[in-house]
């Protein structure tokens, strides 16, 4: 049985607007979670008088979220439509963990927007169409959702769709080329066939069809090998196991490889994905793999893996162009935040502040500013605090873009134009 073609699909939102039940929705229409589990997970919804999170409970699997009714962790799941498989990275909305998003948007090829149409654009609705454009996420479908709450109004769906569509024109979408669909994911409306007798007045695809509308990005597989570590474990008869998603590149068994920034290295023992065996693993795999010579202490969460004759940019400073998208104040040379990039956290220090842009043209409005603010553009040079892996977005684009957090937001967004390495 050959493999469908695999796509990663980001569901994004602000909180409370259905994500949760959509993907679960997705996962019961098209069989990868079987109506007996659905049936239990009513059942035990019922029980603790909360309906309505059944279908968000087959993502939050965690205990600590079903209790609170949120998703915290970033939940990969799979289901398959004519077409593709996808898996699920599913976005917590909530804020806290708008850094979890961050990690799971940037391995993401295409996104479902979730916008409840009784509430509109909300905040985080804003954040994250802001962050799924800098991260490089070029396809999105709008589920415009909950409309069983606005009484399938055509009305409130056209004013929900305006706004949206605002919103996207600010950074670079084009609305008219993006399919907004009206869905009920509790009620299952306009998720596997549309248009639903509750929105007679919808002419286009349901969320199935659309998924299957959406086009395969190119595989990145002749650039150089990019294995960002997500995590470590230790397994008991193979050693340590870093996993990741191959970002750009392949790696086969027996690849000399070497892991940035500590330099750690050695011959690709196996890879594994979806727990099997496989011989070789190409952008765009979940994979774990194991490195002869490799130990617990060598590899860690932000860490790069790539061939040893072609490693990993480890960056002393580098330069970089961002969009500030709130902070209370103004930014100024030696500000040190944290960025996300990739799956580092690292903090880093402002060195210069380079230039000031038109956010809109990208022209230079002045050189050297004392400093930038809220919807500024600027170019900027930075230090990371410790050793840190990025890599120019002209030569891996995947491996250079990341966002700016502070004081529990998101300041900023960019992308790395050059790396002085270390």
């Amino acid at each position: 049985m050959a493999e469908k073609p695999h796509m990663n699909l980001a569901v994004i939102g602000h909180i409370d607007h259905g994500k949760s039940t959509l993907v679960g929705r997705l996962m019961f229409e098209t069989g990868a979670v079987p109506a007996h589990m659905i049936e239990k997970y009513k059942q035990e919804a019922r029980e603790k008088g909360k309906e309505s999170f059944a279908f968000a409970w087959v993502m939050d699997s965690l205990k600590e979220e079903r209790e609170r009714g949120i998703t915290i962790d970033i939940a990969h799941r799979r289901f398959d439509t004519d077409k593709y498989y996808f898996t699920v990275v599913d976005c917590p909305g909530h804020r806290d963990f708008v850094k979890n998003m961050i990690t799971g948007a940037s391995q993401a090829d295409a996104a479902i927007l979730v916008v409840a149409a009784p509430d509109g654009v909300m905040a985080q609705t804003r954040e994250h169409i802001f962050l799924s454009r800098t991260l490089g996420i070029n396809q999105l479908i709008i589920a415009v959702n909950k409309m069983d709450a606005a009484k399938y109004s055509e009305e409130r769906y056209n004013e929900v769709k305006e706004q949206v569509s605002q919103l996207l024109g600010m950074v670079g979408f084009k609305a008219s080329e993006i399919p907004f669909i009206p869905t009920s994911a509790f009620e299952g409306d306009n998720i596997k066939t549309s248009p639903s007798p509750n929105t007679p007045w919808y002419k286009g695809p349901g969320i199935l069809e659309a998924l299957n509308a959406l086009k395969l990005p190119e595989k990145p597989d002749k650039l150089p090998l990019r294995i960002p570590v997500q995590d470590a474990y230790t397994i008991s008869g193979i050693g340590t196991v870093p996993v990741g998603r191959v970002e750009t590149g392949i790696m086969k068994k027996g690849d000399k490889v070497v892991f940035m920034p500590t330099g750690a290295g050695g011959e690709v023992k196996s890879i594994e994905m979806h727990h099997e065996e496989i011989e070789q693993a190409t952008p765009g795999d979940n994979i774990g793999w194991s490195v002869r010579g490799v130990g617990k202490a060598d590899v860690r969460r932000g860490d790069v893996c790539g061939h040893s004759a072609n490693p990993p940019s480890v960056a002393d400073e580098f330069t970089a162009q961002i969009v500030v998208l709130q902070h209370p104040s103004a930014i100024t040379v030696g500000y040190t935040p944290v960025f996300h990039c990739h799956t580092t956290q690292t903090a880093c220090t402002l060195m210069s502040i380079d230039k000031k842009l038109d956010p809109k043209s990208g022209q230079v409005k002045e050189e050297n500013p004392t400093f930038i603010k809220a919807g500024d553009a600027a170019i900027v040079t930075v230090k990371p605090t410790k050793p840190m892996c990025i890599e120019p977005v002209k030569s891996i684009p995947q491996l250079g873009r990341f966002a700016i957090r502070d004081m529990g937001m998101t300041i900023a967004a960019g992308m790395c134009m050059s790396v002085k390495q270390k």
